[in-house]
């Protein structure tokens, strides 16, 4: 490479990221995706590290240059090769049934893939040698304490969702009894298909990926619902391929998607996700339930 200021010369802003700091490049005679580490300098040399890890067993870019120690006041970085295909989310809008079931099987292998890397500890990675370091929050009810002001629920609405949080530790308590590695923002948005084909041409975006339950990245997929088909065929496969997750899938896995559900709707006013997450931890309030009258796709087929 010719250095950041040649790397950066070509940069044009990419939808998605963490801060904007997502850019697509000329480098090296290819299109390439360069990530900045502004704002997380340390998560550079995490990221890099994980997608050398994980290329072959998932669908993730080569990395093709990083820079996990900040040099003449320049922020780390991560350059990785472009992936050819688009947004799973505009893929969706004018997909027909069959392609939904052949990308919802596609996304079930994802998962069970991902639920079978094991880890010994919950928590972050640290550095290139992924060493675990712990959140240091507790465990779910104090996360929830943490943030119920930011909530702005109703009295009666906190002790109901305490209520809901306390059904969600049972649920993980009873699961599979280990960590693996997790995505922790697996959706449409951070998946890429060939349109012809209906084929998954990459997972992308790996900033928040850590050490965690083996149901969060389903819960993170299943989390706002809407699309039946698709869902089901994913649960299908996880069922068929992953059984070692044992019975309740769609409810484990929105009891270990509460994490990131409940810091989400913390931050309601930041954009329409955040909004929608809000909206969904305020029915689970209201109906004293992780369904907050979500229907279950696995019920569907």
């Amino acid at each position: 490479m010719d250095g950041f200021g040649a790397i950066a010369a070509s940069a044009v802003p990419l939808t998605g990221g963490y801060g904007g700091e997502t850019f697509a490049v000329s480098a090296a005679g290819e299109e390439a995706v360069l990530k900045l580490y502004a704002k997380r300098p340390g998560r550079a040399a995490v990221d890099a590290a994980l997608l050398r890890l994980v290329r072959g067993l998932l669908p993730v870019p080569r990395v093709l240059d990083a820079q996990v120690d900040q040099v003449d006041g320049n922020p780390t970085y991560v350059l990785t090769e472009r992936l050819p295909g688009v947004n799973l989310e505009t893929f969706l809008v004018g997909a027909d049934d069959r392609q939904r079931v052949v990308v919802g099987e596609q996304l079930g292998e994802l998962l069970v893939r991902l639920s079978g890397m094991p880890f010994l500890a919950f928590g972050d990675f640290v550095g290139s040698g992924l060493a675990i370091e712990s959140f240091g929050v507790g465990g779910l009810e104090q996360w929830l304490e943490a943030h119920v002001e930011a909530l702005g629920l109703s009295l009666e609405q906190v002790e109901s969702l305490r209520s809901v949080v306390d059904a969600a530790e049972d649920l993980a308590d009873s699961g599979v009894e280990r960590f693996c590695l997790v995505h922790s923002d697996f959706n449409p948005k951070n998946l890429l298909v060939d349109p012809a084909t209906a084929t998954i041409t990459g997972l992308i975006d790996w900033e928040f990926a850590h050490s965690g339950s083996p149901y969060g990245d389903l819960g993170n997929l299943l989390r706002f619902g809407g699309d039946p088909v698709l869902e089901g065929a994913v649960l299908r496969v996880v069922r068929e391929r992953g059984p070692d997750l044992g019975d309740r899938l769609v409810e484990r896995g929105r009891a270990a998607d509460l994490w990131a559900l409940i810091d989400l709707a913390a931050r309601s006013g930041q954009n329409p996700v955040a909004a929608a997450a809000h909206a969904l931890v305020t029915r689970m309030a209201d109906t004293g339930g992780l369904a907050a009258g979500r229907r279950d796709p696995g019920a569907v087929h």
